[in-house]
């Protein structure tokens, strides 16, 4: 399966088909030229999504991010996504018949998603992108259940919605354990997460404060 145009219409159907296999909503957009190629309806929410054809590469899916195009004046120019233009990267792996589901705030702006099957060479785990932490559907339930504690972060104010991207990242248990190393970066970036246990915030991963270790130990 060569043609670039025909792997992209089966990684769409298939991409498609599993959403509606779990019950979620999937809507297509009416004009053409958009950044996305469906919308996804996932915990109260829609969401943009631009489907891709993932290929395996020993024991790595890789997914190819960025796109390129011909302009008259720039030549050719290559793009990448970020949060403004879509909310997941959806991929395909034909050679695993697995579809996968990407929040972009993992990977705006990325080239390519490498998703590790099996363990390194080195045995390496940090900072590893494991491709079972973004299977259908616990990658689903895993966006399902980030919504649902964010809303309890928020409590009832009546801004909540309007500044949502302002707010704590909330993930899963189990997300948190897989991709550690990346909310460490999160909170060493100044951000904040937000650990959930079935929908429920537990725990907290907040930017170290010198002063306040300072004056804790002087305390």
């Amino acid at each position: 399966m060569e043609d670039p145009n025909h792997k992209g219409n089966v990684a769409e159907l298939a991409i498609a088909a599993e959403a509606a296999r779990l019950g979620l909503s999937v809507l297509k957009p009416l004009t053409e030229h958009e950044r996305y190629d469906l919308v996804l309806g996932i915990g109260g929410r829609l969401l943009r999504v631009q489907c891709k054809w993932a290929s395996r590469r020993g024991e790595v899916v890789k997914v190819h991010l960025a796109s390129s195009y011909h302009s008259p004046t720039r030549g050719y120019v290559r793009t990448t996504y970020g949060a403004d233009e879509v909310d997941v990267i959806a991929a395909y792996c034909h050679d695993l018949d697995k579809c996968y589901l990407l929040p972009i705030a993992d990977f705006a702006g990325m080239n390519a998603a490498h998703l590790r099957i099996g363990r390194a060479r080195n045995n390496q785990r940090a900072s590893l992108n494991w491709a079972a932490a973004y299977e259908f559907p616990g990658a689903v339930a895993q966006l399902e259940e980030r919504r649902h504690g964010m809303a309890e972060v928020r409590g009832s104010s009546p801004l909540s919605s309007t500044v949502e991207s302002a707010m704590p990242e909330a993930v899963g248990m189990d997300c948190f354990y897989a991709r550690l190393a990346h909310h460490v970066r999160t909170a060493e970036a100044g951000g904040e997460v937000v650990v959930t246990r079935r929908g429920r915030p537990v725990a907290r991963l907040v930017p170290y404060d010198l002063n306040l270790a300072v004056a804790g130990a002087d305390a």
